[in-house]
């Protein structure tokens, strides 16, 4: 029996019609999302996310409309910190993080969550660079008769770009020790996430140390961006398997465009 996952940064729901859909029609087992964002109790629909001169509208709800468009998923909700939204000129705090949806019917027998950058910030949303974190869940699949882990992770954002630097190295071996914490010895392992680094990080060899390998860039996909990125560098999503990962199928999928990343699709046979 197939498994199919998605892992996407969701853009804080940008892009939200079109996003609810593919959502929706593409009815993954597993969904992996970044940049998720959920106000308690809040009846509005949007916000704003203003730094200096730079806004972005933000979906309120972006947590529960994504569990209402997956009726028959468990969400797990990660947040990496709660800082403030705008309507208007009102503050309004919001949690942000990641989010994992799990199909019912799919056990999820082992699961952790911690930061892999930092830690929650006592105040806003913190200084550049910001804390990051990431989950994982190790699920049963009962046609196969075994377990497969799958931890997803949202990589720390330097102002200087997406090069080497000490605080990514301590993510990498962060996120190793997360990884450790849930998957079980042998058993098959997918990492992915929006990781906002290039190809050649040192980031992949610490990784390959676990055994992963990297489907982006090793399957000849040089774009994991849309239109609705207008800049160079178009690398930032990456979604790495260990050799016993039955892969039937794998894309990087250009269309439809429902954020300013491309989603990761991995079936396993």
């Amino acid at each position: 029996m197939t498994l199919r996952l998605i892992c996407l940064n969701a853009w804080g729901g940008r892009v939200h019609e079109p996003l609810m859909r593919y959502l929706k029609d593409a009815d993954a087992d597993v969904l992996c999302l970044q940049e998720v964002t959920h106000v308690a109790g809040y009846g509005g629909g949007w916000l704003t996310f203003r730094e200096g001169d730079f806004e972005l509208p933000q979906r309120a709800s972006l947590l529960e409309d994504v569990e209402a468009v997956l009726p028959g998923h468990r969400a797990f909700f990660a947040p990496a910190a709660c800082g403030p939204l705008y309507d208007g000129n009102r503050e309004v705090m919001s949690e942000w993080g990641i989010a994992t949806f799990v199909r019912q019917g799919l056990p999820v027998i082992g699961q952790t969550q911690g930061f892999i950058h930092g830690d929650f910030p006592l105040a806003g949303f913190g200084e550049h660079p910001r804390p990051r974190n990431g989950h994982g869940v190790r699920v049963f699949r009962h046609g196969a008769g075994s377990a497969v882990t799958i931890v997803q992770m949202h990589g720390l954002r330097d102002l200087a770009g997406k090069g080497d630097t000490p605080a990514r190295l301590a993510q990498a071996h962060a996120l190793v020790a997360l990884i450790e914490k849930v998957r079980q010895a042998g058993e098959p392992l997918v990492v992915c996430g929006d990781f906002n680094l290039l190809p050649g990080s040192e980031t992949f060899a610490i990784l390959g140390r676990l055994g992963l390998t990297d489907l982006v860039t090793t399957r000849g996909f040089t774009d994991t961006r849309t239109s609705w990125y207008p800049k160079d560098g178009r690398y930032a999503d990456f979604l790495l398997v260990t050799p016993d990962v039955k892969v039937g199928r794998f894309d990087v999928v250009a269309q439809p465009e429902v954020s300013d990343h491309r989603a990761l699709l991995l079936e396993i046979a």
